[in-house]
């Protein structure tokens, strides 16, 4: 996709946060559903500690394979010319429903405070089985908060192990042109293997994703993965299978396919936990990929945050800054005492980290945390801290509105990220 003048996008980004003002809903009803005080609250994690071992920055680095060309242009002679974004969304066969109409035990997902502006559901029978995950918009892949024509949410989830043995994750590709009436269809994440002659799932959970420019990245037990937007293709065949079967190609009763054209696996100088959170940060000079490394409320010690750089090159547009040797290194990185960290956000000098409650249906929380201190998100008459989604696996800054989208459940939804620094205490 041709990158457009900076005049153009800033004029797009104002017309568009003035759609978006108009249009706001406040959900307020959801919060009066929820019990804010479900849990004890959380210790504070105080100040972000910056982390100054060139030991430990190297064991973040990654080591960068790309899926060579001709096995990229094999398997698209065998499936079909590859189609853009467009023509997905175009084909677009499922309808998010509008919060009102979600079933209660699924706005409870919502925050209390700050109260969601806007949030939909998915219908559980055709998420049944499927667990959610990551969120990023276009938002993240232009800074006009288009691409193309389109405005575009992509919502990642994730099935344990089927029949065959492994699991499955899977894209939805959702049309936001009309944010009251949000249309989506599914795209399975593959990997092509025998030179381009089949492809298999991404055997692994989607708790991280981030598209930016052309390409989407997207977390894995084994590091991350890059896809190429403009390499979707379609499936032909509609069954439970995956890969090519008698009489064409089948994608687990997807429509389409996203193949991918690289990856990002840990380089083997150190023992750094994998990524479990991912967003983009634009605050940033160049542009830079966060994450959050994977831990648990009983983990020990503190969990980690950090960052890459973008590449610059036109020719590598939506890949990590890599050496000659192909390895994408760390710029910065943080110890956060927090646990259990699920979404992880950084614009400029602030680190916003959501947190899953202790118990299986309580609030989380949510902190802002910089190299001087850390605050919770308050709401209730015992200004508890427990304000936050049950389980919000991704946090998305949509900087051309100013609004931060996340998914909990199956509830898809977004506030500013203003209502948020003023909901802190």
């Amino acid at each position: 996709m041709k990158q457009r003048g900076r005049h153009r996008r800033r004029r797009r980004g104002r017309a568009l946060r003035a759609f978006l003002a108009g249009t706001a809903l406040a959900l307020t009803g959801a919060a009066t559903l929820i019990s804010a005080s479900q849990a004890t609250d959380s210790e504070d994690p105080g100040a972000l500690k910056p982390i100054t071992s060139s030991e430990r920055i190297a064991s973040l680095r990654l080591q960068e394979q790309q899926v060579p060309e001709a096995t990229l242009d094999r398997l698209a002679s065998s499936m079909g010319r590859p189609v853009g974004v467009g023509a997905v969304l175009e084909e677009a066969d499922h309808r998010l429903r509008a919060a009102a109409d979600c079933p209660a035990e699924d706005r409870k997902a919502l925050p209390v405070e700050p109260v969601a502006t806007r949030a939909q559901c998915w219908s559980a029978a055709d998420t049944r089985s499927w667990q959610p995950g990551a969120v990023t918009t276009s938002g993240d892949a232009d800074d006009d908060g288009l691409w193309g024509q389109n405005r575009v949410i992509l919502s990642g989830w994730s099935q344990n192990a089927t029949a065959s043995g492994h699991g499955l994750a899977r894209v939805a590709f959702v049309d936001a042109n009309d944010l009251d009436r949000l249309t989506y269809t599914w795209v399975l994440l593959t990997v092509p293997v025998d030179g381009g002659r089949d492809y298999r799932a991404l055997d692994s959970d989607v708790s991280g994703m981030v598209w930016y420019q052309d390409k989407l990245l997207v977390t894995a037990a084994d590091g991350l993965y890059a896809y190429d937007m403009n390499r979707v293709q379609r499936a032909t065949v509609d069954s439970t299978a995956v890969g090519r079967v008698r009489g064409g190609w089948s994608a687990h009763g997807a429509r389409f396919v996203l193949p991918a054209v690289g990856s990002y696996r840990p380089s083997g100088t150190g023992t750094e936990a994998p990524a479990g959170g991912l967003s983009l940060d634009r605050s940033t000079s160049p542009d830079s990929l966060v994450a959050s490394e994977r831990t648990s409320a009983d983990g020990d010690g503190p969990a980690l945050l950090w960052r890459y750089s973008f590449a610059t090159d036109p020719a590598r547009s939506g890949l990590l800054a890599t050496d000659f040797a192909d390895r994408a290194d760390a710029t910065q990185a943080y110890e956060t005492k927090a646990a259990d960290v699920r979404g992880v956000l950084s614009y400029r000098s602030d680190w916003y980290l959501s947190r899953a409650s202790d118990a299986p249906d309580g609030h989380g929380t949510l902190w802002r945390q910089d190299a001087d201190r850390a605050q919770a998100t308050r709401c209730g008459s015992d200004d508890t801290q427990h304000c936050w989604s049950t389980r919000t696996p991704s946090l998305s800054y949509w900087e051309a509105t100013g609004e931060v989208w996340s998914q909990s459940g199956r509830m898809l939804f977004s506030l500013p990220l203003t209502s948020i620094d003023r909901s802190l205490g």
